[in-house]
């Protein structure tokens, strides 16, 4: 059984191991560190093959810029227009003038027309389309509708030297047949001006081989880290793949199974009780999600990851797992990117740094809308580890396209987060929120507690406060246990009379107890079947198992010490002590057996009549090895130094609860005397 377990675990690491190094990138890359205006402390490089210098992304952004304000509006010529115009002025009535009128409007609308608000601003020239072919005319030859009309105005007075020309154009309506010749074509020039974006070359120049880069001792300028830009990039994509590929293929799969190892020692070493339940199947499901994402997307473009909600992973780590456990295994998710991704280093820091705010953050800002306001802040931690390794040189790039996409990045985490209900169900877990949920005391079930079995319900909330103080002084799960100790309980609601706790506020006569006329087997079994019904209630409720499991273990396999006292005083029989015996099993986490202590203790407290602390240390010194002579502890994944800071815990919060008040002394006579 212990080697099908091991199997179990250990080969879902494989597959993620092969997973891992088949989506790795291919090309070996050159293993230098540098930025600008370091000094290079590696050899003296020169050319080994000729390669192209890549312009850097500033460049092609300003090359882009000059070509947007290069604009060239494209405009088609209408000979309809100008001949309908010239037609019409054949059918007026302006006598010798009209020749004139008729030549002057041809010249004018052949030369080019446009309305008065599609004048060309800033072009100085533009294409114009005339008999199917396209030309470049200047800007200024191309004429508004007003300034047509104006030199319009002038032709005809110069040619007939007629100076009340301007009446007999508006007279006749000849300015009204100047209209536009030249009609914008925006399809034609989006598609003119993106052929000449797309025509921007990726490259600035040449590197021969042979021709020394950077010499040793030299600062590496602007300009040189750009040629190492380029040389790094050709050694990866033509260089790097000519060498015998097993042997690329080789350290890919030595890497993965490194990166697998680490993340099974980070959860070894944290929390060895993941591997006995399916949280270590969802930390696996997490590992591999973020580091596939991180080298595949390496593969294909570097700064897409920019765009990567990696924090998501993170989030998806705190929903149901320790701090102490999701810092090493995210850590572990990121390190892929010091291996395969560019700037890999710096892109460490700013997911190391956004995940650990994320972290923090989402104790406080993870319900509803706040989640859009915990998407914020990530952004803002993240901008302001880009920004810092921007201005110490360690990243490069479109600064506000960086700063969009990690933007968009934090956001998406927003809609990437819901799928954590879909893997709560899917690995069978419960999640921190579910749990908050549950310890809401006006939820319908903790309510029909308090209604029917109060004294039931006020013991369970004196047990949640004691179990939330112990939790805290070994690091286990308060919240956890918060809702196990509220829940723990339910089935004495079924027959709450039968519980001591709830008889004087619920029954009516004092003179007749609930066990009186029982005999001791009866009053046993009545007792011991609140667990029963507690399962019973749990699951019409549909509690998770988890809370479940507080349910059944918290008397463990346990006796009925009282009834089974009585039962040996009345002659009984020793072997039916299984009559007496709690169904169990004994309790196994940390949060188990802090909660069968915490339900002992707090219900034998209220016997107590000697409050110092040496009877609180012998009550709770007692209660605990009662425990542990009964076998209750053999299965327990606690260890004795954790066991220790419990029972001192459990004694600090007794002295806390039971701590002495001033005696304040009897008012006298005179003061009672009102008359």
């Amino acid at each position: 059984m212990r080697k099908i377990v091991r199997l179990n675990k250990i080969l879902p690491l494989l597959l993620v191991a092969a997973l891992i190094a088949a989506v790795a990138p291919r090309a070996s890359r050159l293993n230098y560190e540098y930025k600008k205006g370091s000094v290079w402390n590696y050899e003296t490089l020169f050319a080994p093959f000729d390669f192209p210098i890549l312009k850097t992304s500033e460049q092609i952004q300003a090359e882009m810029d000059q070509v947007a304000e290069n604009h060239v509006p494209y405009f088609k010529y209408s000979a309809s227009a100008t001949t309908a115009s010239v037609s019409a002025v054949a059918g007026m009535d302006l006598g010798s003038f009209k020749p004139a009128v008729a030549g002057s409007l041809k010249n004018i609308m052949e030369r080019g027309v446009v309305s008065d608000d599609e004048v060309p601003q800033g072009a100085e020239v533009l294409y114009v389309q005339k008999d199917k072919r396209a030309q470049k005319v200047p800007a200024s030859e191309v004429l508004g509708q007003s300034q047509a009309r104006a030199l319009l105005l002038e032709d005809v007075r110069a040619t007939t030297g007629f100076e009340a020309a301007d009446s007999l154009l508006k007279a006749n309506g000849v300015y009204g047949l100047v209209v536009p010749t030249l009609i914008y074509d925006s399809q034609t020039t989006e598609a003119v001006n993106a052929e000449a974006s797309r025509r921007i070359s990726p490259t600035g120049g040449y590197v021969s081989a042979g021709q020394l880069i950077v010499a040793k001792g030299e600062i590496v300028t602007a300009e040189v880290a750009q040629i190492l830009d380029s040389y790094q990039k050709e050694y990866a994509s033509n260089v790097g793949s000519t060498g015998p590929e097993y042997l690329g293929f080789l350290g890919n799969v030595m890497f993965a199974l490194l990166l697998v190892t680490l993340f099974f020692l980070s959860i070894l070493f944290t929390g060895k009780a993941f591997f006995k339940d399916n949280r270590y199947y969802y930390l696996l499901f997490v590992f591999t999600l973020c580091s596939v994402a991180v080298v595949a997307i390496s593969r294909v473009n570097s700064d897409y990851l920019f765009l990567t909600p990696l924090t998501l992973a993170a989030l998806y780590l705190q929903a149901f797992v320790r701090a102490r456990v999701i810092v090493p295994v995210y850590i572990v998710s990121l390190l892929p990117l010091l291996v395969y991704a560019d700037h890999g280093s710096s892109l460490f820091v700013i997911f190391l740094v956004g995940g650990m705010v994320s972290i923090y953050a989402s104790r406080y800002f993870v319900k509803g809308w706040k989640q859009f306001l915990l998407a914020l802040i990530n952004f803002l931690a993240m901008a302001f580890v880009y920004i810092t390794m921007r201005l110490t040189g360690n990243v490069s790039g479109l600064f506000w396209h960086d700063l969009l996409r990690l933007f968009i990045a934090s956001f998406l985490a927003v809609a990437g987060y819901p799928l954590i209900y879909l893997f709560e169900k899917l690995f069978n877990l419960v999640s921190n929120s579910r749990l908050a949920e549950l310890a809401d005391t006006s939820s319908p079930l903790l309510r029909d507690l308090e209604i029917k079995a109060p004294g039931t319900f006020q013991h369970s909330l004196q047990v949640m406060n004691m179990a939330d103080a112990a939790a805290r002084a070994i690091d286990a799960n308060p919240l956890l246990l918060r809702v196990g100790a509220l829940y723990h309980d339910i089935g004495k609601m079924t027959n709450p009379i039968c519980f001591v706790e709830n008889e004087s506020l619920l029954n009516k006569s004092e003179d007749q107890k609930y066990h009186t006329g029982l005999s001791p087997l009866q009053s046993a079994e009545d007792i011991i079947r609140h667990v029963t019904d507690g399962l019973e209630l749990a699951r019409k409720h549909r509690l998770p198992d988890v809370v479940v499991d507080f349910i059944r273990t918290h008397h463990g396999t346990t006796v009925t010490g009282y009834f089974w006292s009585k039962y040996l005083a009345q002659k009984g029989k020793p072997e039916n002590k299984d009559s007496f015996t709690y169904p169990g099993p004994a309790p196994t986490s940390k949060e188990q057996v802090i909660l069968m202590l915490c339900d002992s203790v707090e219900a034998a407290s209220r016997t107590l009549t000697d409050y110092t602390p040496e009877a609180f240390s012998s009550f709770v010194e007692k209660i605990v090895q009662g425990k542990v002579d009964q076998g209750q502890l053999l299965d327990a994944e606690i260890t004795i130094k954790e066991l220790n800071e419990v029972k001192a815990a459990l004694k600090s919060y007794l002295a806390q609860m039971h701590h002495g008040r001033v005696a304040y002394p009897a008012p006298k006579k005179k003061f009672l005397n009102f008359k």
